[in-house]
């Protein structure tokens, strides 16, 4: 036994966040698998809590490693994310733990409800599906125009005199026969901070002061308001949500720590199995269709919902 855990309960947890870095990658939903499972373990739902807040850090890192060149050249507004992140992470984390126990217990279901329906929407795909749209209508583009332009050298050529119509037709042949590079869109850019609008950077505090409190689904609602913002194509938003999750979090972890709110042999195995899901995450998920991702996740949450509204209410 180690601090009440068996070895066998550790290994479950260290397997439980694996599994919520896994599903916090696919859909940024990490703690719909790692709050259910501490509580599993009969911790109780504040502590379960604060301790999942500081093991689902291992997931913001190893997102954050991965994302580094979706971040590029994005250095001031990755910087005041961050510090966002920690300032809402402190003001949620002082919130858990200065409201009344039952405030928590009562809230618990509503807002794990209120993460599930969201992911159940799905911002994420469907910024994925307007980038694709964009990304082929732009391709589209390119490949008639580069049509109409061999049509036109063609129709040159054919009312060109007779001796240059046959030099020139060889051109013409030599042209159409050349492999053309492949149509890569422009990169599209981050807008610049200044033409945000005002209710963007509340939308941004008020998912961070959520991320402190409870958390789960945080990464998608960032998601959804960064996106309604029209801040920026998806991968680039999606690394920015990611920053402000890790901020909150760090932050909320160490309010936790100092206030002695942890119980550390299952938030150290849920940090370590957090950490490994999120990175070995992007090689499987190629593999599986993000429906049955979002699915599990959504009727997790559902389940939870329907456990702890059974036992609050």
């Amino acid at each position: 036994m180690i601090a009440g855990f068996s070895i066998t309960s550790l290994l479950l947890i260290l397997l439980a966040g694996i599994g919520a870095g896994f599903v916090g990658y696919a859909v940024g939903a990490s703690s719909l698998v790692s709050y259910p499972a501490l509580l599993a373990f009969g911790i109780p739902p504040v502590l379960a809590n604060t301790s999942n807040t500081v093991g689902v850090v291992g997931t913001g890192i190893g997102g954050v490693m991965g994302a580094r060149k979706e971040l590029k050249g994005q250095a001031v507004r990755s910087i005041t994310y961050v510090v966002i992140g920690a300032f809402g992470g402190v003001a949620g984390a002082f919130l858990l733990l200065k409201l009344d126990p039952s405030v928590f217990e009562f809230a618990a279901p509503v807002l794990i409800l209120l993460s599930s329906l969201i992911i159940a929407i799905n911002p994420r795909g469907r910024m994925q599906a307007k980038q694709a749209a964009a990304d082929a209508t732009a391709q589209l583009k390119h490949i008639e125009a580069t049509e109409a332009t061999e049509a036109t050298e063609a129709t040159e050529a054919a009312e060109a005199t007779e001796a240059t119509e046959a030099t020139e037709a060889t051109e013409a042949a030599k042209r159409a026969t050349t492999p053309t590079a492949p149509h890569r869109p422009p990169e599209q850019l981050v807008q610049p901070m200044s033409q945000d609008s005002w209710w963007v950077w509340l939308g941004v505090a008020a998912v961070a002061i959520y991320s402190g409190y409870f958390g789960a689904g945080a990464g998608t609602l960032a998601l959804a308001v960064l996106d309604a913002a029209k801040i920026g194509p998806f991968h680039k938003i999606n690394a920015l949500k990611t920053l402000i999750g890790t901020g909150a979090n760090i932050s909320a972890s160490v309010v936790f720590i100092i206030q002695g709110a942890v119980d550390w042999p299952a938030a150290i195995m849920l940090c370590i199995g957090c950490f490994i899901g999120g990175y070995i995450a992007p090689s499987i998920t190629r593999k599986i269709p993000a429906n049955i991702m979002r699915a599990a996740a959504v009727i997790a949450g559902i389940i939870l919902t329907i456990d702890l509204g059974l036992k609050t209410y």
